[in-house]
């Protein structure tokens, strides 16, 4: 009986590292995060991240969600391409709202100019920045 609940353990264990690797390989390599903070609000089981992300030209960014509100400002504008082929430019000076659980990016960076963000999160506590969308 303490055998089969160690491989149980171990089982719950090793798909629960296994999921935290794979939303760390959705979280861009460039992203440098610059501060994180409890939200200040009754109740509230949540943070505050402030970051910045760089993408060269032919960098991938997954499709992914985040468990809670993400608010971007492009600091140097690119064209991106998303999935079917169209071709949209995200201008400097531009910003955005990425809602709560709804996936958002899956876009390659194209043309020769780099694409510079910040980006403020306010997500719930304790849960990976970067998560797969829901299938």
């Amino acid at each position: 009986m303490v055998t089969t609940a160690k491989w149980i353990v171990a089982a719950c264990a090793a798909v629960a590292i296994t999921g935290l690797a794979y939303a760390d390989d959705l979280a861009p390599k460039s992203r440098v995060e610059l501060k994180r903070a409890d939200l200040d609000a009754p109740g509230a089981n949540m943070e505050v991240v402030i970051s910045t992300a760089e993408y060269q030209p032919g960098d991938f960014v997954a499709r992914h969600i985040h468990h809670g509100d993400e608010a971007f400002y492009v600091i140097q504008g690119a064209t991106v391409e998303m999935p079917d082929g169209k071709q949209i430019e995200l201008k400097t000076g531009s910003g955005s709202i990425n809602l709560r659980d709804v996936p958002h990016a899956g876009f390659k960076v194209v043309g020769t100019s780099a694409l510079k963000l910040v980006t403020v999160h306010i997500v719930d506590k304790g849960k990976p920045l970067y998560d797969a969308p829901p299938k």
